[in-house]
């Protein structure tokens, strides 16, 4: 790109829905943001098409420096996914797809939470953070971890998958990974309505919830603020289950901070409590205990995610290059 020409580089964040676009300067500024729908059909080639489009349509040839992409599954360092279940996709690598297209553009993939948990540390409430995890707590539960303010992936593409430790022994049911116990069986918003469902069953006592119809996760939050003990002893339940596996993580990794994310982070500073109260004293060694905040970017964390990760891989490359 010559001197002089001010660069873009897109974030993509990639779900089952939507597909989400971030235009954003060197500087960080989000200049543009929008969205189009997912068409995974074709095995695929119609999304690569759409996205490709989308971001010529956007954002100028001669300005855009770097694409980032975020995927909902498990994804290699260098790009490749084995298996992408939102999406119904097989072997395939959006680096080497979008270069087709953009041939002298820098292309970078990640998880889509390791792009949220980027983004969250780069502009987000773990901004000042250089080593952190994210759980996003929606239909299911997600995560990423930076370390030294870089996504970790792992051999597998595996890190950072909250979700699917398996700390339950008493489950009896197989979670949408094949595991059983999963802490994406309990924490998630699936879960926690679940749990509640269950309690129901099995407590005599007065609730609130009973009389609620469709019952889902934000009844029972709203429910235990307002000091329903039923709904408040679900919610502790399966926060606990979650703070088990973020203690487990800072006996492995040892973040700074835990960002909590994703639609059920939304009860704000009660459940932000609740998991800081449920996780201290499952970490003995130190007097010192991560804090458990709540991010901020809401949706738009992968889109900052992916985007930063563009803008630190050209940053290597130019350094190598000197």
């Amino acid at each position: 790109m010559e001197d002089g020409i001010l660069k873009h580089y897109v974030g993509i964040d990639v779900g089952g829905t939507n597909v989400k676009f971030g235009m954003f300067s060197s500087e960080g500024e989000l200049e543009k943001k929008w969205a189009i729908k997912t068409d995974s059909g074709d095995e695929g080639r119609r999304m690569w098409r759409q996205i490709s489009d989308s971001v010529r349509k956007n954002v100028s040839a001669n300005r855009l420096a770097g694409i980032g992409i975020g995927i909902p599954g498990p994804v290699l360092e260098n790009g490749f996914v084995e298996v992408c279940v939102n999406l119904g996709l097989h072997n395939f690598n959006p680096v080497a797809i979008l270069r087709e297209n953009f041939p002298a553009v820098r292309v970078s993939a990640a998880n889509d939470a390791n792009m949220a948990a980027l983004g969250e540390q780069w502009k987000g409430s773990g901004r000042g953070f250089k080593t952190l995890g994210m759980i996003t707590l929606g239909t299911g539960v997600g995560g990423g971890i930076i370390l030294d303010g870089k996504i970790v992936y792992g051999a597998n593409g595996l890190s950072g998958e909250f979700g699917h430790i398996q700390f339950n022994p008493d489950e009896t049911e197989n979670c949408t990974c094949g595991g059983r116990g999963c802490i994406n069986q309990i924490a998630s918003a699936t879960g926690i309505a679940r749990y509640a469902k269950k309690m129901l069953r099995n407590d005599p006592g007065n609730s609130a919830l009973r009389a609620v119809k469709n019952l889902n996760a934000k009844d029972v939050i709203d429910a235990a603020k307002r000091g329903d003990v039923l709904a408040e002893s679900t919610l502790r339940f399966c926060m606990d289950y979650l703070a088990k596996g973020i203690a487990a993580i800072s006996y492995v990794v040892d973040p700074e901070v835990f960002v909590i994310g994703g639609g059920v982070s939304n009860a704000g500073d009660y459940l932000i409590r609740m998991i800081q109260k449920c996780y201290d004293p499952y970490i003995t060694l130190s007097k010192k205990k991560a804090k458990v905040i709540k991010a901020s970017l809401g949706n738009d964390a992968g889109i900052f995610g992916a985007a930063r990760l563009a803008m630190q891989e050209e940053e290597e490359d130019e350094g190598r290059e000197h």
